[in-house]
């Protein structure tokens, strides 16, 4: 996959996409990641990319011409990638559109800075993601964080063809609870069926055990969720085990 992040912070995306899954994945040439500067399309000999808004305000927006002119330089590399503008204003990123993005070829991640962009730059952009309903200083965290999500996703970047399948919400649900050595730790053991060797019994474990941390946690999740008649069962079961513990504890 080609990514191009256009950016006023070049070193900051490279710095923090340097470690983890992202480099293993750079490494493994199942990523590539370059950077665009807008600096490098300002007409002005400070390099300045941004201006105080017309009828004015506070802060500071960023100009049209060097945006617009670094969106086009991109395309004329990646003429199919989608432009990606990080903002607040945007739809939520989830696992759906990670998945949905790591099927991509290509893709150029424009980050904005200041109080925003010149809404002349709108028609040179294709879809607009946010992290969340809050506001952060730029967008270089939230291409970061969809750069790393995206590059876990890529064949053969993790180590088991499995591990990204398992994670917390590619089913709409959360993860379920894991362990490792020792098998007994300050008085707490591990639970006996994923020391049993019987695959069924784990998966139905591990199964039950990621519908009721999702009942537990994010309830709101399992009204996206069509429960099969096992996963109803496995859900009904765990919740009357909560219920027994809670009645012992009062």
């Amino acid at each position: 996959m080609e990514v191009e992040v256009i950016t006023l912070f070049p070193e900051m995306v490279e710095q923090g996409l340097s470690a983890g899954v992202p480099r293993i994945a750079r490494e493994a040439g199942a990523l590539r990641l370059t950077t665009r500067n807008p600096r490098d399309y300002a007409d002005n000999r400070h390099r300045t990319v941004d201006d105080r808004p017309f009828g004015g305000g506070p802060g500071m927006v960023m100009q049209a011409p060097p945006m617009v002119a670094s969106i086009e330089a991109a395309r004329g590399i990646h003429a199919e990638a989608p432009v990606i503008a990080m903002s607040p204003q945007g739809a939520p990123l989830n696992q759906a559109w990670l998945q949905k993005l790591s099927e991509l070829p290509a893709m150029i991640l424009l980050c904005g800075r200041y109080e925003g962009l010149d809404e002349r730059i709108t028609p040179h952009i294709d879809i607009e993601i946010s992290l969340g309903d809050f506001v952060l200083s730029g967008g270089e965290l939230a291409a970061m964080a969809i750069i790393d999500g995206v590059a876990r996703l890529l064949p053969g970047v993790l180590g088991h063809k499995d591990s990204a399948k398992e994670d917390s919400f590619v089913e709409d649900l959360l993860d379920c609870p894991h362990y490792t050595r020792p098998a007994s730790w300050r008085g707490v053991s591990v639970p006996e069926v994923l020391l049993s060797g019987d695959h069924a019994r784990i998966r139905q474990w591990r199964l039950q055990q990621a519908l009721g941390a999702t009942w537990l946690k994010r309830p709101d999740l399992l009204g996206r969720v069509t429960l099969c008649d096992e996963w109803e069962a496995l859900l009904a079961d765990f919740i009357e085990q909560q219920q027994s513990v809670r009645k012992v504890q009062a």
